[in-house]
């Protein structure tokens, strides 16, 4: 077998003459330093034609090989390259397919391989949008934390004392994540209507038992009663009554099935603040007197505008009487408070105004224009109540003048004091009706009423 001169390189490399020639040169006219990068250069040089010449020698030993392992068939480097074959022409292994025939360009992975539904990427340069569907947006609310939720369940509480409308609660209630500080809400509404009154009490009582079932259930309404008795010591700071007005709300909530009818058992004898202890047995007097009621409706009292007209107007009767007697303004004012309907004194003032003309003496008239005067300064009654009040009378006084013949007189002489007193205005004492005098004929006719 003969070699062919174009299958093989040979280096020239440079002889010992050339070296001398450029050893010469250098050492004349070169500096040190380019002189030893010079050097380098041609070791570098070197170097690349050495390993050129031997990756060529390199492949034409393996064809040669291959050519006189021809007839052995047993050899892997016998075998003919086949072209797109996907089997290892190294000799090792077992002659099997790469990756079992799953792996390579073009190649989607292994016969009867079966893929899942992938979903599309956003990032894909080819993801489509539209070709997706509609798209849904969600909004989403991040939970409330300790301090956020104070914050935000406040105002929702105070405002709800103001207009009364649970379902307005539970819509607000509803747009937000309370997460697991859901039964906060209890123990925060509860703790603010005890720095309140008896009606912003009864409201949140009402409150919880629309709670209980739609967005509270009985074991958060027992979590935030838990927590409240476990504070209850911080309460009395502000509310020395805690203890009691606590207990009525766990009664009124049990018998409203807001509470479990079973809070109560767990705590016996596994109380030791003297404080919860007061509280729960608070409740369970209470339970005990009310067992056979369905709710304990008035544990608060019926307050505000709840209670009906003719309760209202009793009461006004009593609370004039017993001034007219004890002669405090302050403790009127106080039982006028108490009854917490500013709509409704325009019936004080006319209950007033009608026992002055009912009464004997001069003493029922100046009392009752201090304490309209006391009332008026104070702005517990409005110019509208006031005026309404008078009005009332003005229109009722011909009927009341059937039982008390110089009604006009005192009515007329009752609105001069109060005008002058500062209480009503002007234009309502001027418009107080006045009856007009008979006129008798003149003297020679005997006296007589002229018809």
């Amino acid at each position: 077998m003969s070699f062919n001169d174009s299958n093989l390189s040979v280096c020239k490399l440079p002889t010992s003459t050339d070296e001398a020639a450029l050893e010469a040169e250098v050492n004349g006219n070169w500096t040190p330093q380019e002189k030893a990068l010079h050097e380098a250069r041609l070791k570098a040089k070197a170097k690349r034609r050495v390993r050129k010449s031997s990756s060529r020698s390199e492949s034409l030993s393996e064809s040669l090989s291959g050519e006189l392992a021809d007839g052995d068939s047993h050899s892997p480097k016998g075998k003919v390259p086949v072209p797109n074959d996907r089997k290892s022409r190294t000799g090792k292994g077992r002659g099997l397919p790469k990756k079992g025939g799953a792996g390579g360009k073009g190649v989607w992975g292994a016969a009867g391989m079966v893929y899942e539904v992938e979903e599309p990427d956003v990032k894909d340069p080819n993801y489509d949008e539209i070709a997706q569907g509609d798209t849904v947006y969600a909004t989403v609310v991040p939970e409330l934390d300790e301090g956020e939720l104070e914050k935000t369940v406040n105002p929702i509480v105070q405002e709800y004392f103001e207009h009364g409308d649970t379902k307005e609660v539970q819509m607000l209630l509803r747009e937000l994540n309370l997460g697991h500080h859901k039964y906060e809400f209890s123990s925060l509404a509860v703790s603010l209507s005890l720095e309140g009154k008896a009606s912003h009490r009864e409201l949140t009582s009402r409150l919880l038992r629309d709670l209980v079932g739609k967005e509270l259930s009985e074991s958060d309404m027992a979590r935030a009663f838990d927590k409240i008795l476990k504070e209850l010591p911080d309460l009395m700071l502000d509310t020395p009554e805690a203890p009691q007005m606590l207990g009525q709300f766990i009664a009124r909530a049990i018998a409203d099935h807001a509470l479990p009818m079973a809070f109560l058992d767990r705590y016996k004898g596994k109380v030791d603040c003297d404080h919860a202890r007061a509280a729960l047995d608070r409740a369970a007097v209470l339970l005990s007197m009310k067992r056979e009621m369905v709710r304990l409706d008035n544990v608060w009292g019926v307050g505000g505008g709840l209670r009906p007209v003719k309760h209202l107007v009793k009461e006004m009767n009593l609370l004039l009487k017993e001034y007219l007697v004890s002669g405090e303004v302050k403790e009127a004012e106080r039982c006028l408070r108490d009854l917490e309907v500013p709509h409704f004194h325009h019936e004080l003032v006319y209950e007033a105004v009608v026992m002055v003309l009912e009464s004997k003496g001069d003493t029922a008239v100046k009392m009752m224009c201090k304490l309209l005067q006391a009332f008026w300064k104070i702005g517990l009654v409005t110019v509208d109540q006031m005026n309404r009040g008078f009005q009332r009378v003005y229109d009722e006084l011909p009927e009341i003048n059937l039982d008390v013949p110089h009604a006009h007189s005192i009515m007329e002489s009752f609105t001069d004091l109060c005008y002058q007193e500062s209480v009503i205005t002007k234009q309502l004492r001027d418009s107080c009706p006045s009856r007009g005098r008979k006129r008798f004929v003149s003297e020679g006719d005997g006296g007589l009423i002229k018809n």
